[in-house]
């Protein structure tokens, strides 16, 4: 499928990448590729089918669930500076 150079040059403001005339031809092509890929994709049967399905866990498979004693919070946060009674995690988001 052939994608044309002013929807390239569009999508190129969308994510603020800035080509030459060489570069646009390059990204036009590889997008064709990524087009013409995607075209063969969706040829394929995707329709699921449970009777095939062979990746189920059944629940004999899976471990008894038994409670544990815990670790000790005091042991956990020994070495961490102000904790207070639990883990401080710094502000990484403004």
């Amino acid at each position: 499928m052939a994608v044309e150079l002013k929807t390239i040059q569009h999508l190129c403001e969308l994510s603020k990448l800035n080509y030459d005339e060489a570069g646009l031809e390059k990204v036009m092509g590889e997008m064709g590729d990524i087009i013409d890929l995607m075209d063969t994709i969706k040829s394929f049967d995707l329709t699921y089918d449970d009777t095939k399905d062979n990746n189920s866990i059944s629940l004999k498979e899976v471990r008894e669930d038994i409670a544990q004693p815990s670790f000790p919070t005091e042991k956990l946060l020994a070495n961490a500076e102000n904790t207070g009674s639990c883990y401080v995690v710094p502000k990484v988001v403004e």
